[in-house]
């Protein structure tokens, strides 16, 4: 039993640690993200018409797919 305590007791330390270390990150982060009292922006990603309909009839393919092995499954 002295070894699980220690085993936990050790954990519990790694994980203090990485919380340390998660809010180091972070800090980091934040103050790169507010260089010159400017927050860095992503520009919005824009699909063409084209690229939603291939998307749009992907997943059609795909729930097609799945209906079918429900209907299967079933028989």
């Amino acid at each position: 039993m002295t070894n699980l305590n220690k085993v936990v007791a050790s954990l519990r330390a790694e994980y203090s640690r990485l919380q340390q270390e998660t809010d180091r990150v972070g800090k980091a982060l934040s103050a790169l993200g507010n260089l010159n009292g400017a927050k860095l922006k992503r520009s919005k990603r824009v699909l063409s018409k084209e690229a939603r309909e291939r998307i749009a009839e992907a997943q059609r393919q795909r729930w097609a797919k799945v209906r079918k092995q429900a209907k299967l499954a079933k028989a």
